[in-house]
């Protein structure tokens, strides 16, 4: 005779039965799938069979290098200069294109260099464009988790009171998380139009028209810092809540206690409120940085990846390549690789958020 336990166990996994069928069809079966195509040569429509090719599409995407080269120097060992008047150096591409010499490098491109003595280093990549997306998305997450967990904690600490009409200011910073990202990339588009936006007519009217007029989303250098400031806008609110929330349980006893002991403002939150929030801000910081690696919606509506490749991000070229270029093998790789960095920072988050005794 089946005991309790047993039957109230059947009677859960009755009810999770439909959510879990559906995660591991629509979830789990493609991720298997992606790994396996990642290995290929797979393209979306193709009349060419699908071969094996091992680690070719891993060593296109991070394929890397360095190169050092010094400046030109005549027969007579002096330094060849330019038309600036700068030491001449050899041309890059004589090392990359078909060179013997140099096979290890052959066909990357530039990602970034430095001056380094008398020459200049390169740092290479057969990829660049995902080398890009890679450095963007990290640039995203690291600004991102604690800029808006800091401010959703700022906002939360301020409508945690009892005070007439509070609930008015939760709803409107609550506001923007239930509309759809896609309107609200499209609001902000608007909003940082170089021409007639509202950002530049505001600053102009500041400044009194001293300020020239920037397009935001068409200058490499502002393009993602304006979609930082949007994102962190459009999200603040939902970890506003989770703040909240964690506020609600410390016990009142304690801030009376504090009250009655004459702590500061600060000495209260430091003793009482942020250790009792301990846990609230593993989840914040959790949730807030596997969001920020999927950043997707406003890089599609605002620049499309652009300009120059600045809005970059790992998402975004997994999703170009697999539909719009119809590479899926090249875009499962960038699937995997992605998984990879979210496991391995996940793991790093857990180890430095445990719990020390």
């Amino acid at each position: 005779m089946a005991s309790k336990f047993t039957r109230s166990n059947g009677t859960g996994w009755l009810m999770a039965g439909p959510a879990a069928f559906l995660i591991f069809c629509f979830v789990i079966l493609p991720f298997i799938a992606a790994i396996g195509l990642s290995f290929t040569n797979q393209r979306l429509v193709s009349p060419n069979p699908t071969e094996f090719t091992g680690l070719a599409n891993y060593s296109q995407l991070l394929g890397m290098g360095m190169l050092h080269l010094d400046p030109v120097k005549d027969d007579a060992g002096n330094l060849v200069l330019d038309d600036a008047g700068q030491p001449k150096l050899p041309e890059l591409r004589s090392f990359t294109r078909h060179n013997k010499d140099y096979p290890g490098i052959d066909g990357m491109r530039e990602l970034f260099s430095f001056a380094s003595g008398e020459g200049r280093t390169y740092v290479l990549a057969r990829d660049v464009v995902f080398m890009k997306a890679i450095l963007n998305t990290f640039i995203f997450v690291i600004v991102v988790a604690p800029l808006q967990g800091g401010l959703a904690l700022c906002l939360a600490l301020l409508i945690n009171q009892r005070l007439r009409g509070i609930n008015v200011f939760r709803a409107i910073y609550f506001m923007p998380v239930v509309v759809s990202i896609v309107v609200v990339s499209l609001l902000w588009r608007f909003i940082y139009d170089g021409q007639s936006g509202l950002l530049n007519n505001l600053l102009g009217a500041l400044s009194f028209g001293t300020l020239p007029r920037i397009d935001w989303l068409g200058n490499a250098s502002t393009a993602l810092g304006a979609i930082i400031a949007m994102s962190v806008w459009q999200a603040v609110g939902f970890h506003m809540v989770i703040w909240l929330s964690g506020l609600q349980t410390i016990s009142p006893t304690l801030y009376e206690a504090a009250a009655i002991e004459g702590a500061s403002k600060w000495q209260t939150f430091r003793y009482i409120t942020w250790p009792g929030l301990r846990n609230t801000a593993v989840l914040v910081l959790v949730v807030i940085t596997m969001q920020a690696f999927g950043l997707f919606s406003q890089i599609d509506v605002m620049t499309k990846g652009g300009p120059l490749d600045s809005t970059q991000t790992i998402v975004f070229q997994a999703i170009q390549r697999g539909y719009g270029k119809q590479d899926i093998s090249g875009g499962s790789a960038i699937s995997v690789i992605l998984f990879v960095i979210v496991l391995s920072v996940s793991l790093i988050q857990r180890w430095l958020t445990r719990e020390k005794v």
